[in-house]
């Protein structure tokens, strides 16, 4: 069984997709051939199926960094940044507000008359 674990570990990011229904099923085959001690079947599922998880989420860390590091490279900014953008504008308004409230007169530039 050894073998046939380090040979189903070898798809490597293919358990990352595998079903655990799928994993079951091709084992069961291989039971049924005689490639496989049926005492031996539930641990070799509950293997491929940890290792399919653990695969699954290196791949989702991966490919998050790949997108974190393609948005940094076309620099795009992150939801931080526009929010802290927004509030900043906010901030801004409210003082132009204020200054065209309290002042009476319009603020040069505005088109105001």
């Amino acid at each position: 069984m050894s073998d046939l674990l380090k040979k189903a570990i070898s798809l490597g990011w293919g358990l990352t997709i595998v079903s655990k229904e799928k994993i079951e099923k091709t084992v069961e085959e291989l039971v049924k051939r005689g490639e496989l001690a049926p005492t031996e079947s539930k641990d070799l599922i509950e293997r491929l199926v940890e290792r399919g998880e653990e695969e699954k989420s290196q791949f989702k860390d991966f490919l998050r960094e790949q997108v974190q590091r393609i948005l940094t490279e076309l620099h795009v900014p992150s939801g931080k940044q526009v929010a802290d953008l927004e509030r900043r504008i906010g901030e801004l308004e409210r003082k132009l507000a204020e200054r065209e409230g309290t002042a009476g007169e319009p603020t040069p530039g505005t088109g105001h008359s």
